[in-house]
């Protein structure tokens, strides 16, 4: 098959930390060694503006843009089309994959494609509900970015049932591709962790949607009921000061460690410290951080919520409700096993390693979406009157406001292809990989 030109579009990318971020680069690295030319549209961090190359001539544009909550842009709708068309036209690109529900630059690198006849893929990495304020304006934005789309990604079943029910959706049209981990990387390491200790890690963003108030609760009674557990904390967010101060209250500086936010390259120093790897979110379309605690060798306790039963073998997580008094009796009852490990060979650390491993994969993720894109590069563009025909469907008023902003956003694209002749536009050289890859093992 063709190599392709691939455009992922997001808000979230490094140096911000999470796991679309991973996922972004993760796949990224593997298309480019399938011998595809990939690119990375994301908004400027700081300093970190213009055009950077990461690993393996990963090219990414850190565009100007101005961050209104938890590094998502201000949504300008026409605003970025000039820089985006540019892009686009400069890098050949043929197919554009967005990510991130809360991503205006997501949803706008889509509707500009659209408009200019490029193929677009959605991948959704969220789940939202339907009843609050909210979830109300985020599905309506999803439903006008998803009405013209080629296809759509989740990353589990769970998540697809959410997606296809917010975006009213035909569920053909939709494919479930779970996330992956660089398993190598995350080997178990049995002296890591305090002997004399059974430790309890927890690593996430300490926001609502996580259940920090869960987690501020159960901690003094598990410490109360088990003298030898203690806690090690990795993240950082609004509800740290809760942590901090339930510390205060109940004297617990020695055994509730709070190491703030942890770098990518830090989470395996951070998980073979512990025993157990503590989830407690109330809402969750895959949570990547269990299936990095399995693989390092850690039993996982999390709430039963979301795509996270579709994750991992029953025999290495236990689920609770997201109840205060369920998590209490579940991490109860992996502190039992922990005391009865090793008369369970199939709890072993380096068993579980291998295990969660074989299940997940990168290249396995990177050549699953690649057929997704080679499916869509067969199904022609739609004329304009049928883009506005799908959009008409939004909604009784809904609907005619998409079909203008589609109208305008034509109009745009009329107007920069005269005032900017695509010919007067320098085309990108490509990155030889397969020449970077020869002289680096040459140079190693």
């Amino acid at each position: 098959m063709p190599a392709l030109n691939i455009c992922l579009a997001s808000d979230f990318f490094y140096p911000n930390t999470g796991g679309v971020e991973a996922h972004l680069y993760s796949l990224s690295q593997c298309l480019l060694r399938r011998g595809h030319k990939v690119i990375i549209i994301t908004h400027a961090y700081g300093k970190r503006t213009g055009v950077r190359y990461l690993s393996d001539g990963l090219k990414v544009y850190y565009i100007p843009g101005l961050v209104i909550y938890n590094q998502a842009t201000l949504p300008t709708v026409f605003g970025n089309f000039p820089i985006f068309r540019y892009i686009f036209i400069r890098e050949q690109i043929q197919v554009i994959h967005g990510h991130g529900s809360l991503s205006p630059f997501c949803h706008e690198a889509i509707l500009h494609a659209r408009t200019m006849g490029l193929k677009a893929c959605f991948t959704d990495h969220s789940l939202f509900g339907f009843a609050d304020t909210g979830s109300i304006i985020t599905n309506k934005m999803l439903k006008f970015t998803l009405s013209d789309i080629d296809h759509v990604i989740c990353v589990s079943h769970t998540s697809k049932e959410n997606t296809v029910l917010r975006a009213a959706l035909n569920p053909l049209n939709v494919s479930a591709i779970p996330n992956a981990i660089v398993g190598s990387l995350l080997k178990p390491d049995p002296t890591a962790a305090d002997p004399e200790w059974i430790t309890i890690v927890v690593a996430c963003r300490l926001v609502y949607r996580k259940g920090i108030d869960l987690l501020v609760a159960i901690i003094p009674r598990i410490c109360h009921q088990y003298p030898r557990v203690k806690f090690i904390i990795g993240g950082d967010g609004p509800r740290r000061i809760d942590l901090e101060q339930m510390r205060e209250s109940y004297v617990l500086q020695d055994r509730v460690e709070l190491l703030g936010a942890v770098q990518a390259a830090d989470i395996h120093k951070l998980l073979v410290r512990g025993n157990i790897f503590l989830n407690t979110s109330l809402t969750e379309a895959f949570c990547i951080g269990i299936v990095e605690a399995a693989c390092c060798g850690l039993l996982v306790v999390t709430t039963k919520v979301g795509g996270v039963p579709e994750v991992l073998p029953e025999h290495i997580i236990k689920f609770a409700a997201p109840e205060e008094d369920d998590l209490v009796r579940a991490v109860s009852l992996a502190i039992e096993t922990v005391h009865v490990r090793d008369q369970r060979p199939e709890l072993d650390p380096f068993v579980l390693h291998e295990t969660v491993k074989r299940m997940y994969s990168w290249m396995d993720v990177a050549v699953r979406t690649e057929r997704v894109y080679y499916s869509i590069m067969k199904v022609e563009a739609p004329p304009l009157i049928e883009r506005l025909r799908r959009y008409y469907g939004c909604g009784q008023w809904a609907g005619k406001l998409f079909c203008i902003l589609a109208a305008i956003d034509f109009l745009l694209y009329l107007f920069l292809e005269w005032a900017f002749p695509r010919q007067n536009i320098e085309i990108a050289p490509r990155f030889d990989h397969k020449r970077y890859v020869e002289k680096a093992v040459w140079r190693h």
